[in-house]
């Protein structure tokens, strides 16, 4: 019987380039997106949901780029448009991280913990018959290329959110995975990842995921 994945993220999920010209829109083919990557490594038993947002943060409402940043809105809306789901990912936590949010790990951890609330919640829960969640941590951004004004501070921060969502993560009995652990953001723009980096971070996530 087919099973679904679901992996809800912002552009590194999405499938965004590294950024040489800040504007310009850009996605990898599905052959270097990690989450086609995972669901092929999985095999064909497994049927895909991409639902990564360029920008999309835990649960802030962007001022620059909207409202419809806020993972919290978004989660549900795609917990309730596609189903059912038996492993959602859920990688979040890059944008929080942009100066403009004021970041700290208790910040973003606390934003990480909403996500989670509503995945294990008893609505969704039963509207999908049950399903798994892997919390993944993304790598710590570095301050570098064109939009890195941005993230001004994001260094301080970002280096501890994994142990946060570890212990987050036991405490809600859900899977954990540190990406910082097998790649590492580009050093193009800081923050997304190249081709390469995708297809290490597919075929780990897809180890996990069948462990769930």
């Amino acid at each position: 019987m087919t099973k679904t994945l679901l992996t809800f993220g912002d552009s590194n999920t999405h499938g965004t380039p590294p950024i040489v010209t800040p504007g310009l829109y850009g996605r990898y083919g599905p052959a270097d997106r990690w989450p086609t990557i995972a669901a092929a490594a999985l095999g064909p038993d497994w049927s895909l949901v991409e639902e990564g947002l360029p920008g999309r943060t835990t649960g802030l409402e962007d001022p620059i780029m909207g409202a419809h940043m806020n993972g919290q809105s978004g989660l549900r809306i795609a917990l309730e448009s596609h189903g059912p789901v038996d492993v959602l990912t859920i990688m979040l936590g890059t944008n929080d991280l942009k100066t403009r949010f004021a970041p700290s790990v208790s910040r973003i951890t606390g934003g990480a913990a909403g996500l989670l609330d509503i995945a294990l919640s008893e609505p969704m829960q039963t509207r999908h018959g049950g399903f798994k969640v892997l919390l993944i941590c993304p790598p710590p951004v570095v301050e570098t290329g064109p939009i890195r004004d941005q993230f001004w501070g994001a260094e301080a921060v970002g280096p501890h959110l994994a142990d946060s969502y570890r212990a987050l993560a036991a405490a809600r009995g859900v899977g954990f995975f540190d990406a910082g652990s097998v790649i590492e953001v580009s050093p193009q723009d800081g923050i997304h990842y190249q081709p390469e980096t995708h297809r290490v971070l597919g075929a780990a996530l897809a180890e996990v995921i069948e462990t769930l």
